[in-house]
């Protein structure tokens, strides 16, 4: 088994309501996979309206933030609690 899992992806709005049904999608299926298992889930999935915004948040060089890097710690420090 695993100690736990980490999703990562990006759900870019297009010009349909598609994006909030993904979102929601994508949500309630990772929390099912918590749920079911008991295994945490690191949720990296960033939905955003642009691709700027995507690689703003994916902690390239010059990006403001690292949301990957926050998934797989807060994964890891529920799996640490959870042992």
């Amino acid at each position: 088994g695993y100690d736990a899992v980490v999703a990562l992806g990006v759900v870019l709005r297009g010009g349909t309501p598609h994006f909030e049904y993904v979102c929601q999608g994508v949500t309630q299926g990772l929390t099912q996979v918590a749920v079911d298992t008991g295994v945490p889930v690191g949720f990296g999935v960033l939905t955003v309206d642009t691709e700027q915004q995507a690689l703003d948040r994916a902690g390239l060089p010059g990006s403001t933030e690292d949301k990957g890097h926050e998934a797989v710690t807060a994964a890891v420090a529920t799996a640490t609690v959870l042992r």
